[in-house]
């Protein structure tokens, strides 16, 4: 695999975990027991942390990626694992 594949499949799968991360420890005004601003949504985040987010999705997609690249190198999951339409492994399908 060439070093700018790795590096957009590192990309699309750090933005993915970004968004997969990003609600986690996040609590509301009303659950933190701060006041709100006139105006302010009821959803809107009292603690929201921008450095953690980019730590725990550049760990979450380094160890992914890491995943990904070594399934790529070792073949643990191919093509025809993923067959879905296609006949059971083990199963005959003549009679008799």
């Amino acid at each position: 695999m060439r070093w700018y594949s790795i590096l957009a499949i590192y990309f699309l799968v750090w933005v993915v975990c970004a968004f997969v991360v990003m609600p986690f420890g996040i609590q509301t005004h009303d659950e933190a027991g701060h006041d709100k601003i006139p105006g302010q949504a009821d959803s809107a985040p009292a603690n929201f942390r921008p450095l953690k987010v980019v730590l725990r999705a550049t760990v979450l997609s380094l160890v992914i990626c890491g995943l990904i690249i070594l399934n790529y190198n070792e073949g643990w999951i191919t093509r025809e694992n993923l067959d879905v339409f296609g006949e059971p492994a083990g199963f005959s399908s003549g009679v008799g």
